[in-house]
């Protein structure tokens, strides 16, 4: 079975682009979907207890840690060390999953793939994109979202034209669905030539 990583910066299409995927038939991992699984779950003791007063209920309160992590790096390395080795876990038991299904690709959603190393465990890079002017159109038309903070985000994430760089296949959604969806069929067109490089 080959694995995808699909990536992209904030407000590139990339939770489209992974329906999309999914619609094709693959199965899809979604690494932000396993997130507000734990936070509502098995890391939301441990959240608490590196974070005070972040969560309510026995779940995170999303805004209370991100209030206390976003401009905080030390902080922000905190949460990932606690949340990381939870994510592997849940990752590792989905792609087994899909292999005794007899999937011959998964794809795995990962946000930050490049930022975290995640690109040697997959065998090829699917980098969503689109122009700078659609992205912020897209991001600041989402009723929570301000200038400041998408420049926070911005500036955790790998520049989109160094992620293009280091993609094995870039998706442009600048024109629509039925062209992402070409796209993606020549992807897995491609992907069934590819040998597996994941270490």
């Amino acid at each position: 079975m080959l694995v995808l990583g699909l990536t992209g910066s904030i407000g590139m299409g990339k939770s489209t682009t992974a329906k999309l995927f999914s619609e094709a038939g693959v199965p899809v991992y979604d690494a932000d979907a396993a997130v507000h699984k734990l936070y509502e779950g098995e890391a939301a003791p441990a959240i608490e207890a590196a974070f005070p007063g972040t969560t309510v209920n026995g779940k995170v309160d999303r805004e209370k840690l991100s209030a206390k992590v976003v401009h905080d790096a030390a902080a922000m390395k905190l949460l990932e060390q606690i949340v990381h080795p939870m994510l592997h876990a849940y990752r590792q038991a989905f792609l087994d999953q899909a292999e005794r299904s007899g999937a011959e690709v998964a794809v795995v959603d990962v946000p930050l793939l490049f930022e975290t190393g995640g690109e040697k465990s997959v065998d090829a890079v699917v980098v969503v994109s689109t122009t700078p002017d659609v992205q912020r159109g897209r991001i600041l038309a989402r009723g929570n979202m301000t200038d400041e903070k998408l420049d926070a985000i911005l500036a955790r994430q790998l520049p989109d034209a160094e992620k293009r760089k280091r993609a094995d296949f870039v998706v442009d959604t600048s024109h629509g669905l039925d062209d992402v969806r070409a796209q993606i069929r020549e992807i897995l067109a491609e992907a069934d030539k590819m040998p597996q490089r994941r270490s």
